[in-house]
């Protein structure tokens, strides 16, 4: 059965409702270079809104503030039905190595800064946004904590962290009676399925749901990327290869999503984010769009129905090597020297 925006799922394992397909707001401002202006920023949010979404993603640091500014405009009539999750940790004023971090004073300040901006006194989720490795897992657990039991924040999450982290922070918080992450925010797509090794698995074991952001790749799951490009790609595509997504590997991925969209009826985009809603560990993937007919052109994924030959092509093209130990664990030799000829249902 096709989804809808309003088709909600809960988030992890905390009672909030949130809609399949979160909406991301890094392109609300032009600060940055690239982006939309206000009113074509206004029409992405309520293109969303009106279409049952409820889910709003946003960060302190996104188009320098804007993002926030323009959100905190927009929610003027209808706050109460919305999930606003914004993030801290990047820095806000360079030379000033306490405006960013995970730490006490940064979480704080960042937050104080984004309830204004956002006109709201509370936000309904709070994600560190980039580990930094140096501040105390129990400072930031209990700074969190704090934020929730003053009602500036109703449930708290993650974001770019090693699982291990994560898994023992979730473990303090539970043992310690503090407020335990519900979410986790990672890069996941059918280029970077390294989060399925690790990440994905803790999650759904802990209680976390997973909302991945650039979901596209960058671009190069919607079509836009080929081997021979011309002058008109080629500062895109620079930018892109710099990062390191314009690869033979990736341009392979691109080509069978092409394929199966082409069969399918509908566009690169649209079978990219459907190949990632289908993942029982996922939550919500985040869409970012800088014009309503993108806005609308992804939505359209929530329609994408797969046959079980192109999920295998899919997934083919685009599998990983499961690294150790989940190899080891997963080949016959071992399941055979554990469980014998014993037929055992793993799953829950």
């Amino acid at each position: 059965m096709p989804l809808t925006l309003d088709t909600y799922r809960l988030l992890g394992r905390s009672g909030l409702r949130v809609s399949p397909l979160a909406l991301g707001t890094a392109t609300f401002g032009t600060e940055w270079g690239w982006g939309a202006e206000p009113d074509d920023a206004r029409k992405l949010f309520d293109t969303y809104v009106e279409r049952g979404g409820n889910f709003i993603d946003t960060a302190g640091t996104y188009t320098d503030g804007s993002s926030e500014r323009l959100l905190g405009e927009f929610t003027r009539g209808n706050r109460e039905s919305l999930v606003l999750a914004t993030k801290y940790t990047t820095l806000s004023r360079p030379g000033d190595p306490n405006s960013g971090g995970p730490h006490r004073k940064s979480m704080f300040t960042s937050v104080e800064t984004s309830l204004r901006r956002l006109n709201t006194d509370y936000l309904d989720l709070l994600y560190l946004h980039v580990w930094d490795d140096t501040t105390p897992v129990e400072e930031i657990l209990r700074g969190m904590d704090d934020l929730v039991r003053q009602g500036k924040v109703l449930h708290v999450a993650i974001s770019n962290v090693p699982a291990w982290q994560v898994s023992r922070m979730q473990a303090i918080a539970d043992l310690r009676g503090w407020s335990p992450l519900v979410a986790l925010q990672i890069e996941y797509s059918l280029v970077e399925r390294t989060g399925e090794r690790d990440l994905i698995p803790m999650a759904r074991e802990l209680g976390l749901g997973v909302v991945p952001y650039s979901p596209l790749a960058g671009g190069v799951l919607t079509g836009k990327y080929r081997r021979d490009d011309g002058p008109a790609e080629s500062t895109r595509r620079s930018f892109n290869a710099d990062l390191g997504l314009i690869t033979e590997r990736n341009l392979a991925i691109a080509d069978v999503v092409r394929e199966v969209a082409a069969e399918l009826e509908c566009t690169p985009a649209q079978v990219a984010l459907a190949w990632t809603l289908r993942n029982p560990g996922v939550t919500a993937p985040i869409i970012g769009a800088r014009t309503t007919a993108q806005l609308e052109d992804n939505l359209g994924a929530l329609a994408v129905a797969f046959t079980p030959a192109q999920l295998v092509r899919l997934d083919e093209v685009s599998a990983i090597d499961p690294g150790y130990p989940h190899a080891m664990l997963a080949s016959d030799h071992i399941r055979k020297v554990t469980t014998g000829d014993l037929k055992i249902d793993s799953r829950r």
